[in-house]
């Protein structure tokens, strides 16, 4: 038995037998094939060779078309690897005899190969070693999509193991099939993980090891809940477990009748529970778990979840059917936070360094105004179907916010001269999650409708931790007191202009920060779906006094370990049964 310690994203807990889902990585980890399936991992490398060998030759012959002969002989070598079974055999009984995977078997294979070329000092045979690099690679792209493909012929439950997800094939995974999952990389607000949690599926990320300790078909646990992963768990650890999936599809059986109730506190204030959402078809499980309406539609997972660029059409569509499907509620659409993710870097011409101090959110819209009016256009479009709020994120001067709103007026005149019908009283606000616009918030506060607090962000920012990054995970936190300042002082500014303030960030969902939050003077929130139920229990349990004191008592603190044990104490109070709240610090 192995205990993986990682980052919770998703609560619950799950038993299962894994699957991997493997990616070419500059190290492909060593796995064991169960002897029923070892046929087929011989199978997968034949068909990842023939298929490798049909592309080379559609670019070979693309070659010598647009190029001449000499060019495409380039592709010749590589051909002729392929082809040579004193190469290719021994990969074959490297998977039968040794039950590893194929992707294994050929980077072992081949990156032995390059070696011995490197080892002969000649430049042209470096060259040579940067070639059988570069046809590992190919195959092992080809391997990678097999395994995809795998996973939609699994006809049984599985837990999926993966070095990292992408927001795309998070958003693919089957729920009916897949009931858990967890990562060697990623960060807890990372964006894969946020899409992750949207399935409401249990989910741990940084486990740093974990796709190299597990193999296929091996029983694991994940604890979306702690944050841990179990692999081949004995048998005691494993009944321990089981009677905890028992105990809490019992609490969900209770959380569903809480969900129907409504959310006010003791003495009588209405706290209003929103949704973070990133697909339309999440609202019905939204309004299913209690929620009021969406805070926070995060709309660049249009783009990260997609090989194409979405079109107006394609925006318009996504935007109406949530305003239809909310009818009546309200729907806050964020505008693309798009710049730091793997979509928008793997398209540039020179990828950024530090793309979260790059060209980031706002900034990427203001830069790419084709792309930019395109979704304002969508937008406007849809507000003539229901309440839509806008919201533009990461903006940090006043000069980029007044360069937004007048870049939107431009597109509403342009619609109206269309004939174009929108609501041209539709909201305007903005998110509060970068230092800056929190100690200026005041002067926001005199240009907008609306503040949403992203505490993902400003937690990084303020604190200097990349949040997508395991190795720093244990520094990002939402109970440090600078970050809670800065919470204070947009909320009293919101007051001041009497501007509308909500708080959008994970935090939200935690149960652990509720009374916090409500006492620092918020009365809107904006989370998961699935810890609606969760974060209104908190609500219904708590009166508008006892947290305003809880608030002014972690204000004079100085450390964050200081704030969690007081707030996880003070939950503790009021719900015994909590047992301290379900929170990732």
């Amino acid at each position: 038995m192995e205990v993986i310690k990682g980052i919770p994203v998703s609560p619950g807990v799950v038993s299962g037998r894994a699957f991997i889902l493997e990616e070419v990585l500059e190290r492909v980890p060593y796995h064991n094939v169960p002897e029923s399936e070892v046929e087929g991992e011989v199978h997968r490398f034949d068909e990842a060779v023939a298929l490798a060998i049909r592309d080379l030759q559609a670019d070979r012959d693309r070659a010598a078309a647009k190029l001449g002969p000499e060019p495409a002989k380039i592709f010749e070598f590589h051909l002729g690897l392929l082809r040579d079974q004193t190469l290719i055999e021994p990969i074959r009984e490297r998977i039968q005899t040794g039950r590893v995977t194929a992707p294994y078997a050929v980077a072992e294979a081949f990156r032995s190969l390059a070696e011995r070329f490197r080892a002969m000092g000649s430049e042209v045979f470096r060259q040579k070693a940067n070639d059988v690099l570069d046809l590992d690679r190919r195959l092992l792209s080809k391997l990678v999509g097999q395994s995809r493909d795998r996973l939609l012929r699994v006809r049984e439950q599985v837990i999926v193991v993966s070095h990292e997800l992408t927001p795309e094939r998070a958003a693919s995974l089957d729920v009916r099939k897949v009931i858990g999952c967890c990562t060697d990389a990623g960060g807890r607000t990372s964006h894969a993980s946020i899409v992750a949690a949207a399935l409401g599926i249990p989910v741990v990320v940084g486990c740093q090891r974990v796709s190299q300790s597990v193999n296929d078909g091996d029983q694991i646990i994940v604890d979306g809940t702690s944050g841990v992963v179990i692999v081949r768990p004995d048998v005691e650890t494993l009944e321990q477990y089981q009677r905890d999936i028992a105990r809490m599809a019992d609490m969900a059986a209770d959380l569903r009748d809480l969900a129907l109730q409504e959310s006010v506190t003791r003495d009588g204030v209405h706290i209003e529970l929103l949704g973070n959402i990133e697909f339309a078809h999440e609202i019905r499980s939204l309004l299913a778990h209690g929620g009021e309406g969406v805070g926070l539609y995060r709309t660049e997972f249009l783009y990260l979840t997609s090989p194409t660029e979405p079109t107006e059409e394609e925006h318009f569509q996504a935007y109406k059917q949530s305003v239809e499907l909310l009818n009546g509620r309200t729907l806050t659409i964020r505008t693309l936070d798009l710049g730091a993710d793997k979509y928008t870097q793997e398209r540039a011409e020179e990828p950024e360094r530090n793309p979260f101090l790059g060209l980031r959110s706002i900034r990427y819209c203001l830069q790419n105004l084709p792309m930019f009016k395109t979704q304002l256009r969508a937008i406007l479009r849809a507000s003539a179907y229901g309440p839509i709020k806008i919201m533009f994120p990461l903006v940090s001067t006043l000069m980029e916010l007044r360069q937004t709103k007048m870049i939107l007026h431009d597109v509403m005149e342009e619609c109206e001269d269309e004939g174009i019908n929108f609501d041209p009283n539709m909201p305007m606000g903005m998110m509060v999650e970068v230092p800056s616009a929190a100690l200026m918030a005041s002067a926001f506060a005199r240009e907008v409708a609306f503040f949403s607090i992203g505490t993902n962000d400003l937690i990084q920012y303020t604190l200097a931790v990349d949040r997508g990054n395991e190795r720093v995970a244990n520094l990002y936190t939402g109970a440090s007191p600078a970050v809670i300042h800065l919470v204070k002082t947009i909320i009293r500014a919101g007051k001041r202009f009497n501007v509308a303030t909500s708080l959008c960030g994970e935090i939200a969902g935690e149960p652990t920060y509720t009374m916090l939050l409500i006492g620092l003077g918020l009365r809107t929130l904006s989370l998961v779906p699935s810890q609606i139920p969760h974060v209104k229990r908190v609500v219904r349990a708590v009166d508008i006094p006892t947290c305003e004191r809880l608030a002014r008592k972690v204000g004079s603190f100085d450390s964050e370990r200081q704030v969690m044990n007081t707030l996880r104490a003070e939950l503790q109070k009021v719900l015994p049964e909590q047992g301290g709240g379900w929170s990732a610090e």
